[in-house]
């Protein structure tokens, strides 16, 4: 293809992307003149460099849009959606005879009549009308005779004198012909499309350029001529090329530091050090050239969703904010398409028609908002809508009907877990198929393309207000860090943005793996994590056995590497041999022969001259399938819950004394000193101003006064809007160990003596302190009646309240489980987990505690436990309408005292009832 025809090529696809953006702005405010302007020009510019070019069919759509353009910028018309839905199909048109025209090099014949009639019937200032009107057969327009006269080219026509400053397409074709020296045509015609040859037609007679062009180089065409110089055209394939030399640079950067570390004290040292810097700074520049605006990916956007408020009858007002994020080509270009749906499925699904919207109390336009920016090595990008929000009752059915749960499992689903079924292939809650939706395709290979990139997408939907999605992908694909592992003997690289943390897990640390219906779990922080060992992924014979599964298992010791990864929303371990170091990697195609192996992502060299395979976390995870499926999204979480430490975080402090204090951790909102002179007095008591509140100062029984001078710690509680200090001596420490009361005390303010961290230790009862700093925070009452039982669960969405009635409650020799909801409860009657009592509040967000023993009461494996209702309410209806739905007792949820006494009643009750 000749260089000039390429040139015009991009230059016109480019300015077709502006103006396809520009109109949609124009059409939402057709008095922004300095967009219409823009769009003129850009569509003169298109129509005259095809009439040099001789390509008839190009110019004449472009003349005829041309038209219409500069009725409108003439105010000689009015701005309609029919004329500019016309204008955007003729931009269309374009764009496919473009299309042909880099195919064959050649423009095509066909007829435009059609669509030219309709532009100039628009032009004319008529509406568009069906066209009835057929030529006679053998009938000739005149157009046609004149299309034939001309030989494939079109004379320019002009309906219009030649404004100042302007240059008729005759002058501008003698210039050209008249070949003068590049220097003297960038001075006298500020020409800004290229001029790639001449139409096969009679040769003028070169004639002398017009004084008035020159006088048309302003300062401001000067300007943009001195500016457009500042940049060159690239090839993309000259940037690859580039890249791949770049990446070979690294490599060998790579080897010789492996080298360099091998010796003390070398003489390389310092020349490697230089090289280093250089490699890097040079990577770091080539990478930059891959860069581009992510708003390059969104340029069809606005066309699109112009498309469906007229198809959709709805109006939909899109917002773009960070377009101009950058990240890398090759990644840009893997997710328009996914964009692209989603946006779709925004404006189809999420929104809701104008009249259901102001039915609803919001605007008839519904917004859809697109975010991107930078987080660390990734770029995020969030879409969001205003609308409706996930039809989650209708995403449950649809999985129930297609097979992917039961009903019982369904129904023990959390909204989150049925939201993210929409990722799942075939799934669709549309109620027809329609050319934008209901084919059960899409949202599926939106995840598996965002994942297959290395990013993770996920979803967000609240009932009524809308949905957001959020992509993370990384910036770039070609050369990544990655951490190098072995297993069985070979190394393996793992790229770091999938990687979420490296344990050594054993049996004498707090992380160790175990068995989980025979499946390997490892313990991390009160969570286990399912486990899949790499060697058996790759069907590795250890080396360090026989290779049979028996002698495999017993060598593998109890001390274990787990590299903790993340793919989507699912997080597993990948259990290796051993660990190195982590290197900057370059990303070389995988050969043909293991295409195939969905494990593998790539191969690299490392800096010690070995070739090794780049692992693919998404390909592991899908060749673990029965484990991804079967625990997707709930990361065995009710298993955690059900099996994890009796450990908490305590901390230690002394006050009155040199006997050590503990209250849990996770009560103390923050740790304070503060000086003493900011302490004042009021009502009989000391009182601080802090964070625009006034917060009362309390003190631990046998604390004669709080400090007068230097400075005062202070253990800070909040709950809501209110505040409490709790003034002591000394912080001492943070102690992690089981609570278990072993004396009790008949002290007001404390709960008893317990051994932590092996020293007797006072537990302070901070629900009494609460009360003297708001005597109508809790209605004062404590005495320790409960018997112990097995096991109790506690259910409430209040993170403060769990915190501080779980020790209560285990200070009675209770074993507490917390959930933060009633949906997480029923997970754990399904998996089969028994308590000998249930406490539970009633005002909760989603299933209300009513909800939930109406719930429990109707399956026989919870229906004879006690369950006690907490609540902040204790008028007569609450406590009727407890007692219907199946409650044993209700409790006021300040009245700790009470809470404990139908605790000891219940449970004796049903103890010998069982």
């Amino acid at each position: 293809m000749d260089d000039l025809l390429s040139e015009f090529l991009t230059e016109t696809n480019e300015s077709l992307d502006v103006i396809n953006a520009e109109l949609v702005v124009f059409e939402k405010d057709p008095n922004n003149k300095s967009v219409l302007d823009n769009i003129f020009r850009l569509v003169h510019t298109i129509k005259g460099t095809c009439g040099f070019l001789g390509l008839p069919r190009l110019e004449a759509v472009a003349h005829a849009s041309e038209n219409i353009l500069g009725k409108f910028r003439d105010g000689a018309l009015t701005v309609s959606v029919e004329a500019v839905s016309l204008i955007l199909q003729s931009i269309d048109t374009i764009k496919l005879l473009m299309a042909e025209l880099e195919a064959n090099e050649c423009e095509m014949a066909g007829d435009d009549q059609e669509l030219i009639d309709q532009l100039n019937h628009i032009a004319s200032g008529k509406s568009l009308a069906p066209i009835t009107e057929t030529p006679a057969a053998g009938a000739t327009s005149a157009k046609d005779s004149q299309d034939a006269q001309d030989a494939g080219a079109i004379k320019p026509l002009v309906d219009r004198p030649l404004r100042p400053g302007e240059v008729s397409l005759e002058d501008l074709e003698a210039a050209f012909n008249s070949a003068p020296g590049p220097d003297e045509v960038q001075d006298a015609i500020p020409v800004t499309a290229p001029v790639l040859q001449t139409p096969p037609k009679a040769e003028p007679a070169a004639a002398p350029i017009k004084s008035s062009v020159a006088d048309d180089a302003s300062p401001e065409k000067s300007a943009e001529s001195s500016v457009s110089n500042q940049s060159v055209r690239v090839s993309v394939d000259l940037l690859e090329d580039l890249m791949t030399v770049v990446s070979e640079l690294v490599l060998t950067r790579n080897q010789l530091m492996q080298l360099v570390r091998q010796q003390e004290d070398s003489d390389f040292n310092l020349p490697l050090q230089r090289l280093n810097l250089v490699t890097t700074e040079l990577q770091e520049g080539v990478m930059k050239t891959r860069m581009q605006p992510i708003g390059n990916a969104w340029q069809k956007l606005p066309r699109i969703v112009r498309d469906l408020c007229h198809e959709l009858n709805k109006k939909i007002d899109l917002q773009m904010i960070g377009a101009d994020t950058e990240l890398d080509r090759q990644v840009l270009e893997l997710i328009k398409d996914p964009l692209t749906h989603m946006i779709r499925n925004s404006a189809d699904h999420g929104l809701e028609q104008p009249e259901k919207r102001i039915a609803a109390g919001k605007q008839p336009v519904g917004i859809i908002k697109l975010n991107a920016f930078h987080e660390g090595g990734h770029v995020i990008i969030k879409i969001s809508d205003d609308g409706a929000g996930l039809n989650l009752e209708r995403i449950k059915q649809k999985v129930i009907s297609g097979g992917l749960v039961s009903e019982s499992e369904a129904d023990s689903l959390s909204e989150q877990q049925i939201a993210n079924f929409i990722f799942k292939a075939g799934l669709s809650t549309a109620e027809q198929v329609t050319s934008i939706s209901g084919r059960g395709v899409g949202m599926d290979v939106v995840r598996s393309n965002i994942e297959k990139i290395g990013g993770t997408v996920d979803v967000r939907t609240t009932p009524g207000k809308g949905s957001v999605f959020t992509i993370k992908i990384p910036l770039t694909l070609a050369i990544v860090s990655a951490l190098v592992v072995e297993a069985s003997g070979e190394r393996f690289a793992m790229p770091q943005l999938s990687v979420i943390e490296l344990v050594r897990a054993s049996d004498n640390s707090e992380h160790r793996i175990e068995r989980l219906k025979q499946s390997p779990v490892l313990r991390l922080r009160e969570q286990l994590l399912p486990l899949v060992y790499l060697s058996d992924v790759l069907q590795m014979q250890n080396r360090l056995g026989a290779g049979d599964a028996g002698v495999s298992a017993e060598a593998r010791k109890n001390d274990e590497y787990v590299v903790v990864t993340q793919v989507g929303n699912f997080r597993f371990g990948i259990v290796v041999d051993r660990v190195f170091d982590t290197e900057e990697i370059v990303v070389k195609p995988v050969a043909p022969i293991l295409r195939d192996i969905s494990v593998f992502s790539g191969n690299t060299i490392l800096g010690d001259g070995r070739v090794i395979m780049i692992l693919d976390p998404n390909g592991i995870a899908e060749s673990c399938g029965n484990i991804r499926d079967g625990q997707e999204e709930e990361v065995l979480e009710s298993a955690s819950i059900t099996e994890k430490s009796k450990k908490i975080s305590l901390l230690v402090f002394r006050a009155s004394g040199a006997e050590p204090k503990a209250v849990p951790l996770s009560l103390v909102a923050r740790l304070e000193e503060i000086d003493c002179t900011e302490i004042e007095h009021s009502n009989g008591r000391d009182v601080l101003q802090y964070r625009g509140q006034l917060m009362p100062l309390v003190r631990v029984p046998g604390y004669a006064e709080i400090r007068t001078q230097g400075r005062q710690p202070l253990l800070v509680f909040t709950d809501g809007q209110r505040t409490m200090g709790l003034a002591v001596d000394e912080i001492v420490d943070i102690i992690e160990d089981e609570l278990k009361i072993e004396l009790h005390s008949e002290t007001a303010g404390l709960l008893g003596t317990a051994s932590i961290g092996g020293v007797a230790t006072e537990v302070v009862d901070i629900s009494h302190y609460l009360v003297e700093a708001f005597t109508d925070w809790f209605n004062e009452s404590r005495k320790n009646r409960a018997k112990k039982i097995q096991h109790a669960l506690l259910v409430d969405d209040s993170p403060f309240f769990r915190n501080m009635l779980s020790p209560l409650i285990a200070s009675a020799g209770y074993q507490v489980t917390t959930v933060e909801n009633a949906e997480a409860a029923l997970a754990l009657r399904d998996k089969g987990i028994v308590f000998d009592v249930i406490i539970s509040d009633i005002e909760m967000p989603g299933m209300n505690g009513f909800e939930l023993a109406t719930m429990i009461r109707k399956d026989d494996r919870w229906g004879q436990v006690p369950i006690v209702a907490i609540s902040s309410n204790g008028t007569e209806a609450d406590f009727e309408r407890g007692r219907e739905v199946g409650f044993t007792d209700y409790v006021v949820k300040m009245d700790r005292g009470a809470l404990l006494r139908s605790l000891a009643e219940n449970v004796i009750i049903h103890g010998e009832a069982a």
